[in-house]
Parts: structure tokens; C-alpha cells; sequence
């Protein structure tokens, strides 16, 4: 077996092995007996697939390796501890849907049904989030208007890095330029303030205009549903558990939604329309509000050195802040980008070191064909 296919299978196994410990861990963090079993049954799901995999390998003559949880699964279960299964769901969702795109490219995961299976798991997911009575982070945060809790964390994220890294950038080139620390702080707060205005304004339209563009998808919706009748009756059972059914109700309701009844085809055109739009959340103010704010906070690390110290000093203390703050905004995008933490940090660092560098040198150039 080549060394590529062999990494990609073990891979697969990982990943499927991951999201059966934590769904098992979720069933035993979360209090309400109904979705204890969704998520039991999510794991058992993970686990057959899993096995697919593995049987992949031993085929191939190769040795299954021992399982040790990823870092992702480790913190996305403390975090699920501290602040209720709710918190981690989008993240959830994101990483399922992350499967399901990996899989539709694989033809051995798409002959196994895979693909499907992973859209059929984030669909749970996002139901859980939207119905899960029982889960007390999720009804707090209801009550506090903060329903769209993906939405917002995303943003959040987002926010506070692209603030970090052009603001950084921006205060980078003026520095090569040979400009004085006020110029400099006059600069990183005209920054601060610009984009910080602009990324909510932009926010709030990628919301609204997915919110839009998700509604105008209802026919497209009801003709691909209607192709595709073979969508597996236990993921729409699953479903239909997460919104408060019995196991039994469940199960009717899946078989109405296979035979094609008009009434429950549109009520999985609903499920299947919020996956659609599970990134772009269901508030464009509370998203809008989150961008500014994290924006503001991102782009005032690299500003805040220049305050109490002048030349290099402040310029090393900006770098040195700067590059901590993308490391931890790196971690913080692994929820939802699909990737580990480790890559996604040193992608992060990697990316807002060589901007930085760029664009100071840029100034040093603009300053020597003026000076």
C-alpha cells in the first residue's frame, strides 16, 4: 500500500474513532436521558465506521495502532464539561460536515455510504441545538437572546483575528517607514476603529444575504429531497429523537419522510435547510455586534506596547504579543475548520509573521525612494 493511501485510511480511522469518544463523552456529560441515547447511538454510528476502516487496513496487511483521543476531542470534552454539551455542538456540526465534504471525494467512503452518514450526523447535531430542552447552557443562553451560539463564536474568532492581524500589519509598515511612536499609535487606532466599523457592516450582510439565499433554495431543496428517497432512516430517526420525539415516534416519522409524504418531506427540507445555513447563524445583529468587538479587542494587542515603551522595544513587544495572540486564535479555529490544533496554530503564526514581515519591509522600501 502506498505511503498516501495508507496515511488517508489511518486518518479516516481516526477521525471516526475521535468522534465515537466524543459522542460517547457527550452521553456521559449530558443529563437528559433522551439525548443520552441520541448520542450513544451517534457513537455506536462512529464506531461501525471505524471498523470500515480498519478492516481497510488489515486487508492490506497492516496493524490497527492504539487509539489515543485527539487534542481537539480532549478539549472539546473539558469544554463540554465546564459549559454544557450546547457550547460545543456548532463545533460539532462544523467537523461532521467537515467529514462529509472529505468523504464525497473518496470513492471507497462514498461506496460505504459515508458521506451521507456524516451529513446525516451534523443534521442531528444542529437539531440537538435548536430542540434540546433539556440542556441547560443552551436554555441559558436562549434567555439571554443568544441562540445563534455557532454564529456568534465564529465571529467572534474571526473577528478577533483579522483585527490582530491587519491592524499589526498596518502599524508594521508605518514602523519600517521610520514614523514616530505617536504616528504609529495615531495610526493603529485609526486602524482599530476603521476596520473594526467595516468587519461588523460586513458581518451582518454575509448574514443576511445567507439567510436570503437559504430561503430562495426551497424548490431546489424539495426537487434533490424528492430524487433522493433513499436517505437512511436511521439518521432521519436520530433527528426526530433530538427534537423531543420517543424512539417509536422517531421511527414513524422516518418511514413517512422515505415513502415520500408531502408534509414530512417539508418538514426535512426545514432540517435540511438549517444545515445549509448553520455557518452563517440566524442573527446578523448579535453577529455584527461580536465582529466589532473582537475586532477591536484583536487589533488593540499589537497597539498596546506602544503606550509604555518607543522604537524597538515597542516594535519586539508588538511581535512577540502579536504572534501569542495568533497561536491562541490558531487553537481557537480548530473547532471549526476541521483541522488539529497544532496545524491550525502554526498556519495562523505562520501566515501573520510573513504579513507583518512584508509589509514592514515595505515601509523601509517606501521610506528609502522618499527619504
Amino acid at each position: 500500500m502506498e505511503q498516501r493511501e495508507l496515511a488517508r485510511i489511518l486518518r479516516n480511522w481516526r477521525d471516526e474513532r475521535d468522534s465515537a469518544a466524543l459522542y460517547a463523552a457527550l452521553a456521559s456529560i449530558e443529563t437528559n436521558p433522551q439525548l443520552r441515547r441520541v448520542f450513544r447511538r451517534l457513537a455506536e454510528s462512529e464506531r461501525e465506521h471505524s471498523a470500515y476502516w480498519e478492516e481497510r487496513l488489515r486487508a492490506q496487511g497492516q496493524t490497527v495502532p492504539k487509539f489515543r483521543p485527539s487534542l481537539r476531542t480532549r478539549l472539546t470534552t473539558q469544554l463540554a464539561r465546564q459549559f454544557g454539551v450546547a457550547f460545543v455542538v456548532p463545533s460539532i456540526t462544523t467537523r461532521e460536515l467537515a467529514d462529509h465534504a472529505r468523504y464525497s471525494t473518496q470513492e471507497d467512503a462514498s461506496a460505504a455510504g459515508l458521506p451521507k452518514a456524516e451529513r446525516g450526523h451534523a443534521a442531528v447535531m444542529r437539531r440537538i441545538a435548536t430542540y434540546a430542552g433539556g440542556a441547560d447552557a443552551l436554555a441559558v443562553a436562549e434567555a439571554h437572546g443568544a441562540g445563534s451560539l455557532g454564529n456568534n463564536l465564529r465571529a467572534a474568532v474571526l473577528g478577533a483575528n483579522d483585527g490582530l492581524t491587519s491592524n499589526w500589519c498596518l502599524m508594521m509598515g508605518v514602523a519600517g517607514g521610520g514614523m514616530p511612536t505617536s504616528a504609529i499609535i495615531l495610526t493603529g487606532i485609526a486602524g482599530l476603529f476603521a476596520g473594526a466599523c467595516s468587519m461588523a457592516l460586513g458581518e451582518w450582510l454575509s448574514v443576511t444575504n445567507a439567510q436570503e439565499m437559504a430561503r430562495s433554495q426551497m424548490d431546489t431543496d424539495v426537487k434533490e429531497l424528492h430524487a433522493t428517497a433513499n436517505w437512511k432512516r436511521e439518521q432521519l430517526a436520530l433527528i426526530y429523537e433530538a427534537k423531543g420525539m420517543t424512539e417509536e415516534e422517531a421511527q414513524r416519522a422516518a418511514d413517512r419522510v422515505v415513502a415520500q409524504n408531502p408534509e414530512a418531506i417539508e418538514t426535512l427540507i426545514g432540517e435540511e435547510r438549517m444545515i445549509a445555513v448553520a455557518g452563517f447563524g440566524n442573527n446578523p445583529t448579535s453577529a455584527a455586534a461580536y465582529s466589532f468587538s473582537l475586532f477591536a479587542l484583536g487589533a488593540a494587542v499589537p497597539l498596546l506596547p506602544f503606550f509604555f515603551a518607543t522604537s524597538w522595544h515597542a516594535i519586539a513587544a508588538a511581535s512577540i504579543l502579536s504572534l501569542l495572540a495568533l497561536v491562541a486564535i490558531g487553537l481557537l479555529t480548530s473547532f471549526f475548520n476541521g483541522r488539529t490544533p497544532l496545524f491550525s496554530a502554526l498556519r495562523q503564526v505562520g501566515i501573520g509573521a510573513a504579513a507583518a514581515a512584508l509589509t514592514y519591509g515595505v515601509g523601509r522600501l517606501v521610506r528609502a525612494a522618499i527619504g
